[in-house]
């Protein structure tokens, strides 16, 4: 029974280690996100939010449209398939973060093709990559 209750206790021990070992990793790899700096510029009156976009048939439409043809390249990252479009009268404000320049040019451009390019404003950022040494 001794040596039942011994190796009891070394498997238990063993995996509140390999838990712990997981929990540290976890969060190693993926810090919390701090968006403190994008949220003060949203409440600015004069930034277009998307609960302010309009109602109207032509602009769902639009959205609609934008959000399709991001949506049908599967070589764009999942943060540019969510970035927010916001249509008000025909113009269109593009917000979030993308991987990098040339997926921000390529949002963008879909925008354009769509909404016209006198039409589209672009608040992306790119997300800035992390380091092995961040990584390790």
């Amino acid at each position: 029974m001794h040596l039942r209750l011994t190796n009891a206790i070394r498997v238990a021990a063993a995996g509140g280690m390999l838990l712990a070992g997981t929990a540290a990793l976890a969060q190693e790899t993926h810090p919390d996100a701090d968006n403190t700096k994008v949220n003060k510029r949203d409440r600015a009156q004069s930034e277009p939010t998307a609960d302010q976009a309009k109602e109207n048939t032509s602009d769902r439409e639009l959205m609609r449209k934008i959000r399709r043809a991001l949506m049908d390249d599967k070589s764009l990252s999942t943060n540019a398939h969510n970035v927010k479009i916001i249509a008000q009268g025909g113009n269109v404000t593009l917000k979030g973060p993308v991987q990098s320049e040339e997926e921000k040019t390529a949002v963008e451009s879909k925008a354009k093709d769509v909404a016209g390019s006198g039409n589209v404003t672009s608040e992306l950022t790119v997300k800035a990559s992390r380091s092995k040494k961040d990584k390790s």
